[in-house]
């Protein structure tokens, strides 16, 4: 009877601590897994924020890297091995994702008043909020060029990139047919309101792929943002399109002499999703809420030159934290830079994007 009795007691003991673990204090103990982009953005993400939300709650980050997609979070959430708790996604994949129920919905009223008082709905930029939760910053994908490799007269425009002629010299171009075909269509000559208009048609989508075919003897693929600011600096490629905030991080920290283009930059937006069946659902939405107040957002800003899409954030934003750097030049959405930009149109990537995938594949493939 003795042994039988034992046997309950430890039987009870494991399942109270099972129960704890689930969701008492054993479960605030785990650490919250963020998945981002890694490099100068994941450090002004870390210093913006992270830190202080660990500092004020008490709950561990840890920090890892992607090259962004769906693949791995659909792959966690079919098996249901869910092991990511908050994902920063471009804002494409937040909304197929958000679609094909991958990420927990997140009620907009359930977000943070901005820093004036506005509520959340008011206070984010039209176009910026989604049923899984909101865009976070503008960023934008542009090209650079170093300014001690070219002679003579410097590119300009969006054709420029595609002119082999007047600048020789390998490209370098993100594996994606993401801003690609944008690119190529703007410098083909479609005007920048017609684009996806274009892309709409067959035909537009064959130009883009002719206008790619002009330079792509002659292209440096990458695939992580921090590539495009190495391969300039190496003298790899004579220009390279990029995020616009790993060029400024290269400008301002590292006194490259980079020059960024600013014609037909494709202006975009990215934002945090929380993985379905996270088992630290409540934690990860302590940590969007707090991601998301314009006091978070607006300490991006102070360290990348990422705007913010809270209209109570840009106030916030006004010098380079560190090195004092006026922020405003920088940002993709200053009216002396957003004059020639292309707004990504996430609804028509969100529909299109496995098509062009496929034909983005086949065509590097001949």
């Amino acid at each position: 009877m003795r042994d039988v009795l034992s046997k309950v007691v430890r039987i009870a003991s494991l399942a109270g601590l099972s129960i704890l673990t689930a969701g008492g204090a054993a479960a605030d103990d785990r650490p919250l897994t963020v998945v981002s982009w890694g490099g100068s953005y994941a450090l002004a993400c870390v210093k913006g924020y992270h830190e202080r939300f660990t500092a004020e709650t008490g709950i561990k980050i840890n920090l890892e890297d992607y090259n962004g997609g769906l693949a791995q979070i659909r792959a966690q959430v079919d098996v249901g091995n869910v092991y990511w708790d908050v994902v920063d996604l471009e804002i494409p994949d937040l909304v197929r994702g958000c679609d094909e129920g991958l990420l927990e919905t997140i009620a907009v009223g359930s977000l943070p008043a901005g820093a004036d008082g506005t509520p959340a709905a008011e206070d984010f930029v039209p176009g910026t909020l989604t049923d899984c939760g909101p865009a976070t910053i503008f960023y934008s994908t542009i090209y650079a060029y170093n300014n001690d490799n070219i002679k003579g007269d410097k590119p300009a425009t969006i054709a420029d990139f595609f002119d082999l002629e007047k600048f020789p010299g390998r490209r370098g171009m993100r594996r994606s047919p993401l801003v690609n075909l944008e690119f190529a269509l703007m410098a083909d000559g479609v005007p920048i309101d017609s684009v996806y208009a274009a892309l709409d048609t067959p035909a537009g989508v064959d130009r883009a792929f002719r206008k790619l075919d002009a330079i792509k003897e002659h292209i440096v693929w990458w695939e992580a943002g921090a590539q495009p600011p190495q391969m300039l600096a190496d003298g790899e490629v004579v220009m390279s399109t990029a995020y616009n905030g790993r060029i400024f991080n290269a400008q301002v920290l590292e006194d490259q002499p980079f020059v960024v283009v600013w014609d037909g930059q494709v202006l975009d937006t990215g934002g945090l999703g929380i993985v379905a069946g996270t088992p630290n659902l409540e934690a990860a939405r302590k940590f969007v809420n707090f991601a998301t107040s314009a006091r978070a957002i607006a300490g991006v800003g102070r360290y990348i030159s990422y705007s913010p899409t809270r209209r109570s954030a840009m106030a916030l934003i006004s010098t380079h934290a560190e090195k004092g750097v006026d922020m405003n030049p920088h940002m993709p959405t200053s009216p002396q830079n957003v004059k020639r930009a292309l707004h990504n149109n996430w609804e028509w990537w969100s529909d299109h994007l496995d098509e062009m995938n496929e034909r983005f594949s086949a065509w590097l493939a001949r």
